[in-house]
């Protein structure tokens, strides 16, 4: 068996979320220590899109407006609380509206803001987050 034989792919979405002053949001799961943006598994016969605004609105409840995600493309990376998997991300800006709430839902237990231009945290950043913040202009 190769070592191509026992990594798994995870189809998945992620959202560059940004509020207007700037900071990013990154979530951390129940169970888990690295933070990431926001987002999940793509369903099967699901398009990534609609398992963006599922997903956004499952974990911080807020139901996006198409008009406010911008496609940044698809980005592979090891995937941050599973071994032997990486990720085939489907990678979104999301720019929030003046005065747009999120919170923490389903399976998160934390959320923080973050300057991404010193994304600097007393906390892990999972791989593929750090490229999306890279591939978002920061």
């Amino acid at each position: 068996m190769s070592v191509d034989d026992r990594i798994t792919t995870l189809r998945i979405v992620a959202a560059v979320v940004e509020r207007a002053d700037g900071r990013h949001l990154l979530v951390r799961k129940r169970g888990t220590e690295a933070f990431m943006q926001v987002g999940g598994k793509i369903e099967p016969g699901e398009e990534p899109l609609a398992a963006l605004i599922r997903e956004f609105e499952e974990e911080v409840g807020l139901r996006l407006d198409p008009a406010d995600i911008e496609s940044l493309g698809r980005f592979g990376a090891p995937a941050a609380n599973e071994p032997d998997h990486v990720v085939d991300a489907h990678a979104y800006r999301v720019r929030l509206r003046p005065g747009a709430e999120v919170a923490v839902r389903a399976e998160l237990e934390e959320l923080v803001w973050i300057d991404p231009a010193d994304p600097v945290a007393s906390y892990p950043i999972a791989p593929l987050s750090r490229d999306l913040l890279t591939a978002a202009g920061h």
